[in-house]
């Protein structure tokens, strides 16, 4: 119970935060077309972003049986306007 638990208060902390549940569902959706992987190696060299951003996307990207999880999860429950 309690991993299922912390997993829903990181949905829920995705799905509060805007910038972060565009970038999960981006993510999401190049997994799902087997994209992930080159946009990760270019993201590496993309100067624009400092290394702490560059680091905590890989760390999302790396995970995508939770970014499914959390666009599933933004699916059921987001309110569409």
């Amino acid at each position: 119970m309690g991993v299922w638990l912390e997993d829903i208060e990181a949905f829920e902390q995705v799905s509060q935060d805007e910038t972060a549940c565009r970038l999960v569902l981006r993510l999401a959706q190049l997994s799902r077309e087997g994209r992930l992987e080159p946009f990760v190696i270019e993201l590496a060299d993309d100067p624009e972003l400092d290394e702490g951003t560059r680091h905590a996307i890989a760390e999302l990207a790396g995970d995508e049986g939770f970014l499914l999880a959390v666009e599933d999860y933004l699916g059921r429950t987001r309110v569409r306007h």
